[in-house]
């Protein structure tokens, strides 16, 4: 048996070719997808997928053909909060057909293909204790087959929902170097300011340009009765924070309980409340995104 130090190459694996076999066809899968989006965020529990569902819905709303792919593997709410958890994958010669949301949107999230709600994602391994040891490589490895493998069809945005944290961002921007951008989102706290730097830091070394800006979100409780604007958070400068480290402030998204109700029951909050304070706020933050993209293409300044 030779050791390790006279192995030549790859041992014969033809790893690389096999890697570069990957490559292509990811690129060729996404060749008729023109824009792909990520919203991330430093923490969770800031509402980043609501923020996600919401953001591709008044982008459909506006004319756009939009997909979601759910990227959070061990904790899918995608297919959740845009009502297709009913929806059975089907698998064609050309690959497998997306749930259909509203608007037409098309999405895909390992939710899924769990048989039930109480099904966990576990990954083989002799032990649970031991799968951790790949369990990054394994996501990533997932992520990349549903993109690849998912008949997307002509998309003009894919919004990708990242997991809490920032360390899955690395890993996907080296899947998708030719991503448009990504949006940060945070909430007016001064724990989320903290975190929300170190992650809007590391997005811009890794997206040198690319980072589209920062979000508010819960920013001010919306009252029902009178639509005015309440504080929620004692004020902790999300503006000033964007400002510091260069990054465009993209505004904050009122917090209203109706949000919440929409997303239990499936339907996108934007649908039915665009007139309300959070409604008009998501469809300037889709207009923002949309001025975006629009400029990266006149500027010829694609990845």
């Amino acid at each position: 048996m030779k050791t390790y130090a006279e192995i030549v190459g790859d041992g014969g694996s033809n790893i690389v070719a096999q890697v570069q076999q990957q490559a292509a066809r990811l690129q060729d899968r996404l060749s008729h997808v023109h824009h792909i989006v990520g919203v991330v965020s430093g923490k969770g529990g800031v509402g980043k997928s609501a923020v996600t569902v919401n953001l591709a819905t008044a982008c459909a709303m506006q004319g756009l053909r939009v997909g979601v792919l759910d990227v959070d593997i061990n904790g899918p709410s995608i297919a959740k909060m845009l009502g297709v958890r009913a929806y059975t994958p089907k698998v064609t010669p050309n690959g497998v057909l997306p749930a259909e949301g509203p608007c037409g949107m098309r999405a895909m999230s390992m939710d899924l293909f769990l048989p039930d709600d109480a099904t966990p994602v576990l990954w083989s391994a002799p032990t649970q204790q031991e799968a951790y040891v790949w369990r990054g490589t394994m996501e990533m490895t997932t992520v990349r087959e549903m993109l690849t493998d998912t008949v997307w069809g002509e998309l003009d945005c894919l919004f990708l929902d990242l997991p809490p944290g920032p360390d899955r961002l690395p890993n996907i921007a080296g899947l998708l170097p030719f991503m448009a951008g990504v949006i940060m989102v945070t909430i007016p706290s001064q724990v989320s300011q903290l975190i929300v730097t170190k992650s809007l830091t590391l997005a811009k070394e890794v997206l040198p340009n690319r980072v589209i800006g920062l979000v508010d979100n819960m920013q001010g409780y919306a009252c029902a009765d009178c639509q005015t604007l309440r504080p929620l958070f004692p004020e902790a400068g999300s503006g000033e924070t964007a400002q510091s480290l260069h990054v465009p402030y993209l505004g904050g998204i009122p917090f209203d309980p109706a949000l919440a109700q929409a997303a239990d029951r499936g339907r996108p909050f934007v649908l039915d409340y665009a007139g309300t304070l959070a409604g008009k706020a998501f469809m300037q933050l889709a207009d923002a995104v949309q001025t975006y993209l629009q400029a990266q293409v006149s500027a010829g300044d694609t990845p």
